[in-house]
């Protein structure tokens, strides 16, 4: 009878070593993801923060490396004094229109961090082209291309962190150099 307890009891400690070594063993995977958001941006030419909408989706490429083509949307309002001998001086309005498009690389410290399967940490980075529209108001007769602005490369550092509500949803707070967004995580 001892013999048979100690197997059995022997077996139990085989198959939960060998469960737990293969959870250790199962990579996390970070991609097919669609992450929502809104946010601010700050860009000093225009003097204040104003609101972004984002939107990209991550697919792995590489352990703890994921890539997400993505799109976001701003609009600003700014002045310009402008006048002639035909109209008077003071200061006309424009919109300017942006959206970026392009790639987002992120690399993950879960492993180092040691961090819960309830969090993702990570630095990245994003690189495309934004594109501009302007609209100047109606009775503005002056140069109506903007000079400065944003550019048409470009380019923002990442710092962030996901807390995962469940497997297929989190909550995405994403910290950068000129966009910063709070997302909706959806993982499919």
């Amino acid at each position: 009878m001892k013999t048979i307890i100690f197997s059995s009891i022997m077996f139990l400690l085989f198959q939960s070593n060998f469960i737990n070594a293969q959870k250790q063993t199962v990579v996390e995977k970070y991609g097919r993801t669609l992450n929502l958001g809104v946010g601010i941006g700050y860009y000093g030419y225009v003097g204040y923060t104003t609101p972004v909408v984002h939107a990209n989706f991550e697919f792995d490429v590489a352990k703890n490396f994921t890539l997400a083509p993505f799109i976001t949307f701003y609009s600003y309002e700014k002045y310009h004094y402008w006048g002639n001998q035909n109209h008077e001086y003071r200061n006309y309005y424009y919109r300017q229109n942006v959206i970026p498009v392009g790639v987002k690389g992120t690399y993950y410290f879960d492993g180092l961090l040691k961090a819960s399967t309830k969090w993702d940490f990570y630095l990245g980075g994003s690189l495309g082209f934004a594109f501009r529209s302007t609209r100047w108001e109606s009775d503005y007769y002056g140069e109506t291309t903007v000079s400065h602005g944003t550019s048409d490369l470009y380019f923002d550092g990442h710092i962030g962190a996901e807390y995962h509500f469940t497997n297929k949803i989190g909550l995405l707070l994403d910290l950068s150099s000129g966009i910063s967004t709070l997302c909706l995580a959806i993982h499919l």
